[in-house]
């Protein structure tokens, strides 16, 4: 930013997304100010930078939500999709866009900024994948919506938790060996998060004149299978073989990956589906308003190896899972009395601790990912299984951060709704389930002093199927409820404090 040029006042939608919640602090470092427009303004509560910005409930279907978040801003950006949601997510996406141009404009807004998907040249729009079809359309409607904009368009975004590296890297280090899809043989221009980044920042300031779409990739074009090997190299792992068969279709290709890797199927099909054609830069236009750094653009292999140091390092800001799953629940825990009406089943646990409350904290805190839930493995592998298998999320999508939680965190196939430090940890399940569920942890202290473990299950079904579910599994609760209070209790009790 020019020295002389004042900050700018920006909104941020998707501030609980991945890239989203990585732009904010770039932004504020940039001297900007930030104002976040969210669904679950809760989920930015723990983000370090919380404090630094506005937020503003709503979602972007909310007219009167986007109305009150464009008072007084100079650029907004649009980063949210509503993939997943169901077979009308096209249409879905088409009326929130609509929406946000429209009150960008009479909000006197300079600037919009979206990133959307990047394109194959040669494809008809019609034969393209209805992910990449919609993100077209999206930004053709923030292109003729009156207000300035930008839309940069990305192929694979490599980064510490992004989807696409996730995807990747599980593929590579989990089967040396591959049967894969003819789009391993696809070419593609990935791109490093920073480099991404850098550009959203800068577009703040492009001139008014400047409404158009940019493509932006990094240096290298490659194939999915050039990918995985360069990985592999960078990884410190032996030559994967990739073996290309024509049999895997998308949605066939999609299963396998939520098989394979953390990110579920739903999750997965988009991105294997904008790999069947060629997607690379037709044009770095880019360039002539914001020219890349003096050391270049990030290369696919340092953009892999600073990845997967965050990973190893356990300095991962924000992951895929950070947006709320496709058709997940997303109602607080109810806490109106049962007399309102409503069926609900609970599994409550209590127990005495011998040990401090900071001791039975650490390890309610650490629960899930490689940790485990402290009961029995083969029944939460089950459970996990079953649920990919009907296209939830799973088991696999583990922890962002191994030791410390925050609001919003996914964990395993929960979503962090609630924590208090020292006191409270509350789960709000994200599995596909014939109704909403909750687990709650609590630490305290009774009269006299003594550490106690508290354990709430909740269970709110829908129709019959919800009421059948919570009879077919309760004989196990004593086994996997059970088990895990009192193994949290030993674990807490053999920490040395």
């Amino acid at each position: 930013m020019a020295a002389d040029a004042p900050p700018l006042r920006c909104l941020v939608t998707g501030a609980t997304g991945y890239v989203g919640g990585r732009l904010v602090p770039e932004l504020l470092a940039a001297g900007h100010g930030v104002r976040c427009l969210a669904r679950t303004p809760g989920k930015l509560r723990d983000h370090p930078w919380a404090g630094e910005v506005e937020t503003v409930g709503g979602d972007v279907t909310d007219e009167a939500a986007v109305h009150a978040a464009m008072k007084g801003i100079d650029v907004a950006y649009y980063l949210v999709h509503a993939l997943g949601t169901g077979p009308g997510f096209e249409e879905t996406e088409r009326r929130a866009a609509r929406i946000f141009g429209q009150q960008a404009r009479e909000a006197g807004v300079r600037r919009i900024v979206y990133l959307g998907g990047l394109a194959p040249r040669a494809v008809p729009e019609r034969e393209l994948s209805p992910h990449l079809r919609s993100r077209a359309e999206v930004g053709r409607i923030l292109l003729a919506s009156g207000v300035p904009t930008a839309v940069l368009r990305a192929a694979v975004i490599i980064g510490s938790g992004s989807a696409s590296f996730e995807m990747l890297r599980y593929l590579t280090e989990r089967l040396p060996v591959m049967v894969t899809p003819r789009w391993v043989r696809t070419r593609t221009q990935p791109v490093a998060i920073r480099d991404v980044l850098r550009l959203l920042v800068a577009c703040a300031r492009l001139p008014d004149d400047v409404n158009r779409t940019f493509d932006i990739g990094g240096p290298d074009i490659v194939t999915y299978r050039d990918m995985m090997r360069r990985y592999a190299a960078v990884a410190g792992l032996p030559n994967r073989l990739i073996l290309p068969v024509p049999v895997l279709t998308p949605r066939l290709s999609s299963l396998w990956v939520g098989l394979v890797t953390p990110v579920p199927g739903a999750t997965a099909r988009p991105l294997v589906e904008s790999l069947r054609h060629e997607v690379v830069c037709a044009e770095h236009d880019i360039d002539r308003w914001v020219p890349p750094p003096p050391e270049g653009l990030l290369g696919l292999d340092e953009a892999v190896r600073l990845a997967l140091q965050r990973v190893r390092d356990g300095d991962v800001a924000t992951r895929w899972s950070s947006a709320s799953a496709p058709r997940a629940p997303s109602d607080p825990l109810p806490t109106d009395p049962t007399w309102t009406g409503g069926s609900r089943y609970t599994d409550d646990r209590q127990a005495t601790v011998d040990a401090s409350p900071e001791a039975l904290w650490r390890v309610v805190e650490g629960i899930g990912g490689e940790t485990g839930w402290y009961s029995s493995p083969l029944a939460w592998s089950l459970r996990g299984w079953l649920d990919t298998l009907v296209g939830g999320v799973g088991l696999r999508r583990g922890r962002r951060d191994a030791v410390r939680l925050r609001a919003g965190d996914c964990l395993d196939f929960w979503r962090v709704e609630e924590i208090e430090p020292g006191r409270l940890l509350r789960l709000r399940a994200e599995m596909r389930l014939p109704g909403r569920a909750w687990l709650e942890m609590t630490v305290d202290r009774d009269p006299q002093g003594q550490t106690v473990y508290r354990q709430h299950a909740l269970f709110c079904p829908h129709g019959l199927a919800g009421h059948a579910y919570w009879w077919s599994v309760k004989p196990f609760h004593a086994m996997v409820f059970g088990g895990m209070a009192r193994n949290i209790v030993t674990a807490a009790e053999m920490d040395p404090d």
